[in-house]
């Protein structure tokens, strides 16, 4: 049974907290134990064996002394690993909470493994429901799981795989010499690009905070000490300008609203590549690090319809460019010292987007061959883990050999495109962040957002009215997202419409393209002459939308041969 005990904070709680018993415990001297520290606006969230003496070493910092009350959660069953569990999950909810800015940093925030972890689970939540109705936290835990603030914080527990990578990352920081630098971290959807970048924005601002350094004197207990800690140098401190570079729109909104929320980030270092520019042409300094997410998202000039873009030829003129054959990678290069990019081959989804072959081009030939180049493997958002997304690419190649059982994962081909639509509603009232979404295969009406274009077998459908944090809009269960509204966002269901811009050629027995049938004028620009070369495109968006649903993706194919095609694979819902 868990114990919840409130105090001030103030010079005589380590004597009150010393006396604290439960159980025949001494919980306030001698036992493992969490504690939140808080005042109206601000938290602090630790965990200590010894709660007396580290409530006075508390004390002694500065940005912890405007706090006012602390409480300490005990429990008799608690151990030392079971508390740092506690701990790093009570910073990731409140993090996200939107009740407190936490004053932690991410260093120490792990997945720990220990005995019995599973069995601790439900604790943790019946200990959460208790803060919410002592008003410490405000929503319940489902309500944070869902929202784009909790999926992209900076205080999400890495992985083995995305811990390695950061601890890469920093030693090269570190050993640098403030040289400059490029590295570049590959992964497939769902492999926690993302969370990467964004735990690298909060470490990074965190060390140039002359406060956050006042907890390494808890050294007594190692509580603050981690892998990070190590490779803190004069040479990372050095790395104070920082960017998250953000080419997709409705990816940078969301961003913007989790750094706003978040002690020493700040929503304008959500920058689109062309802010990038702006800023260095006001400042004259470059950018110390530029860390840039979907960097398969950078584009150039000269191929798809972005040739007459005034903004891309002014800035290419303003950095000494050619006007035609300046990219936005060249953007990123040439207006920062360091370079983090993010890159999945596989979502390139315009012409415009660089390829593969060009952006190492560039950087070999023009700048610099890449520091390191580093993977990320490891499935993190789909629940049918790399199973799952090594069928659908073999599916969409048509090098699948057959059925194939994904388990712990709800996946069905629909022959009725409504009743999947209210299949997917139905799965939304549930557990909500359930979407639908379809190819860009109908025509998106930009002087009337509100028009009903998307018509299949003879129900009308409505687009996404807007782009920005569309998922996150009240009519967005009853509309039809695209490509760009979804792109590096989760899903609990996703219910995906395959339109008539795929189809099956039967006789060759092969996935084709038709260009009459895909109305993104962008998106084929350049190749619409190039069957094969645009059917590789809407493959990685078809693809990508595929790769959107944690727990399950309902399907719909429009064209008859390909629905029939497809049929082999899944489970049909007649």
């Amino acid at each position: 049974m868990f114990h919840i005990d409130k105090f001030e904070f103030n010079t005589t709680t380590s004597s009150q907290v010393s006396q604290l018993r439960h159980d025949k415990n001494n919980v306030g001297l001698n036992w493992p134990i969490v504690y939140v520290i808080n005042n109206d606006e601000e938290a602090y969230v630790g965990e200590t064996v010894n709660a007396s003496r580290r409530i006075d070493q508390h004390l002694q910092v500065e940005q912890r002394q405007k706090l006012t009350e602390i409480r300490i959660i005990s429990d008799g069953n608690f151990n030392k690993s079971v508390a740092l569990d506690l701990e790093s999950f009570l910073i990731k909810y409140m993090a996200s909470d939107g009740k407190y800015i936490l004053q932690n940093g991410n260093s120490g925030i792990h997945d720990h493994e220990y005995f019995n972890k599973h069995e601790y689970r439900d604790e943790f939540r019946k200990i959460w429901n208790k803060l919410k109705k002592l008003g410490v936290v405000n929503n319940t835990l489902d309500e944070i799981e869902n929202s784009e603030i909790f999926k992209y914080s900076p205080y999400k527990s890495l992985g083995d795989e995305q811990t390695d990578a950061v601890i890469r990352i920093l030693r090269l920081l570190a050993e640098n010499n403030n040289k400059e630098m490029t590295m570049i971290v590959r992964g497939g959807a769902g492999t926690g690009k993302t969370i990467v970048a964004v735990f690298l924005m909060k470490y990074l601002a965190d060390i140039n905070d002359p406060k956050w350094l006042d907890s390494s004197q808890f050294n007594d207990e190692a509580e603050m000490t981690d892998v990070f800690d190590v490779f803190m140098s004069d040479n990372i401190k050095n790395i104070k300008k920082i960017g998250l570079v953000v080419p997709q729109k409705s990816l940078q909104s969301s961003l913007r609203d989790v750094f706003k929320n978040v002690r020493l980030l700040d929503k304008k270092m959500v920058l689109t590549p062309a802010e990038v520019v702006d800023d260095f042409k006001k400042t004259g300094k470059p950018f110390d690090l530029l860390i840039v997410d979907e960097a398969h998202r950078l584009r150039c000039r000269y191929r798809g319809n972005v040739s007459h873009h005034p903004t891309i030829i002014n800035r290419n003129k303003y950095l000494g460019l050619d006007e035609k054959m300046g990219t936005e990678l060249d953007w990123i290069m040439l207006c920062s010292r360091n370079q983090i990019l993010f890159r999945d081959e596989l979502q390139t989804v315009r012409p415009c987007d660089l390829r593969e072959e060009e952006f190492m081009g560039i950087l070999k030939d023009k700048y610099r061959e890449p520091k390191a180049q580093m993977a990320l493997d490891t499935q993190w958002r789909c629940l049918g883990g790399s199973d799952y997304i090594n069928y659908m690419r073999d599916i969409l190649s048509c090098c699948a050999k057959g059925f194939r059982e994904i388990k712990n994962y709800d996946l069905k081909l629909y022959k009725n495109c409504h009743q999947m639509f209210e299949d997917i509603k139905k799965k939304n009232d549930e557990m909500g962040l359930c979407r639908m979404a379809a190819g860009f295969a109908w025509p998106w009406d930009r002087k009337n957002t509100d028009a009903y274009t998307i018509n299949i077998q003879g129900h009308q459908y409505r687009w996404n009215r807007v782009y920005d944090n569309w998922i996150t809009t009240p009519t967005a269960p009853e509309e039809i997202g695209c490509i760009h509204t979804l792109q590096g966002y989760d899903l609990n269901y996703a219910g995906i419409i395959i339109g008539n811009d795929l189809k099956y050629d039967s006789k060759s027995q092969k996935i084709i393209s038709d260009k009459t049938n895909y109305f993104d004028g962008l998106g084929k620009a350049g190749v619409a002459d190039n069957p094969e070369a645009l059917k590789d495109y809407l493959c990685n968006i078809y693809l990508t939308l595929l790769t959107r649903g944690i727990r399950g993706t309902y399907i719909y194919v429009c064209d008859d041969a390909l629905r029939e095609y497809m049929s082999q694979f899944f489970e049909i819902v007649e």
